[in-house]
């Protein structure tokens, strides 16, 4: 299995990103994915959800300003996060059941 995430950086608040996650080694159309971030000095939280049917959840903070989503067709999982908040800087981890990839760096400053 391996999950590889792509798409951080440096933004200033109020930007936007788009992290990607591209998946292989297993049936990704019928997993449950998520999107997870550890700040320094925090543990790593639950940011977003999205099952195979493509139901979404997401952490409170986050609610309307992420959207995770899915291409099944490309196995890569999603998130694009708008409105972004200093708050927001963090390792952002893609998570397949059982599984973690190696984490994006996301980091909001002006």
């Amino acid at each position: 299995v391996q999950l590889v995430e792509s798409g951080g950086g440096l933004v200033q608040p109020g930007g936007s990103l788009r992290l990607s996650c591209a998946a292989s080694g297993f049936t990704f159309s019928s997993a449950v994915m998520s999107w997870h971030r550890q700040a320094p000095g925090k543990e790593r939280e639950l940011v977003a959800v999205i099952s195979s049917a493509g139901s979404t959840g997401y952490e409170d903070s986050v609610k309307g300003r992420f959207a995770i989503s899915r291409d099944n067709a490309k196995n890569t999982l999603y998130l694009q996060m708008n409105s972004l908040k200093p708050e927001d800087t963090a390792v952002y981890y893609c998570r397949a059941p059982g599984y973690w990839g190696q984490g994006t760096q996301v980091t909001v400053s002006s």
